[in-house]
């Protein structure tokens, strides 16, 4: 586990030497999934670097003593890496998004933010698309033939790292994030929690006030009793 400025740095090198690679910002969720879960254990095993997006995690590692170096979340990631990329006038992808165009309105705002940035494409397909073999066809495509440096894509954990699964074969010298609702964030369409709520762990909060019906079971019934768990059990074997 590295902090956000090491990992802009390692992609940076990277592309440099045209190596490609995958980023995993593995939060409670995902921990608690890849304890039962072969293919998100994967995930993990084919990630070329790994950071800790979740609050849990770093106090479980500091109750652990060994400590991650801060907290690193994908919705950060999108705006530093394209900061990075764009001092190297390299190009992104941006996939994802809640409805169409925002996409190309996250891709937009990028390359405003941080002119240098090439905007290699951006594309917004429809929910659901991946469960249409012929519809993740059409997209890898349109990703593999604009050829870019790296790719943000954000359609939601599992769905994002097939489809990364699948582009990785065609672009090894590319670099991938799978980056959840970042692709929306960047757009405008949603907005993060304040600072403040992000540093006191208590982003999951203020998602689930934004999206009670979708995020209510997955935060109340499962990761929050497997956070507390987590948690305690770190503390006892200390």
């Amino acid at each position: 586990m590295i902090t956000e400025r090491r990992v802009v740095t390692v992609v940076r090198q990277a592309l440099a030497r045209g190596h490609g690679g995958r980023i995993l910002t593995p939060n409670v969720d995902i921990v608690r999934q890849a304890r039962v879960d072969p293919e998100v254990r994967g995930f993990l095993d084919d990630a070329t670097l790994v950071v800790a997006d979740g609050m849990p995690l770093v106090w479980a590692s500091r109750l652990a003593n060994n400590p991650l170096p801060e907290r690193v979340t994908g919705s950060s990631l999108i705006w530093s890496l394209s900061s990075g990329l764009a001092a190297d006038a390299r190009s992104v992808f941006v996939l994802g998004g809640d409805s169409p165009e925002i996409a190309e309105r996250a891709a937009d705002r990028l390359a405003t933010r941080f002119p240098g940035l090439g905007v290699a494409g951006h594309l917004s397909p429809p929910f659901g698309f991946d469960a249409d073999p012929d519809a993740v066809d059409a997209a890898a495509r349109t990703v593999v033939k604009a050829a870019p440096d790296l790719v943000f894509v954000g359609i939601g954990f599992p769905r994002q790292e097939r489809l990364i699964d699948r582009l990785r074969a065609d672009l090894p010298n590319s670099w991938f994030l799978g980056c959840g609702m970042a692709v929306n964030f960047v757009a405008g369409l949603r907005h993060r929690a304040p600072v403040w709520m992000q540093r006191a762990g208590l982003e999951w909060a203020h998602r689930l006030k934004t999206e009670p019906r979708r995020l209510a079971r997955r935060y109340l019934r499962h990761d929050a009793p497997y956070a507390l768990r987590l948690l305690a059990a770190t503390a006892a074997r200390r």
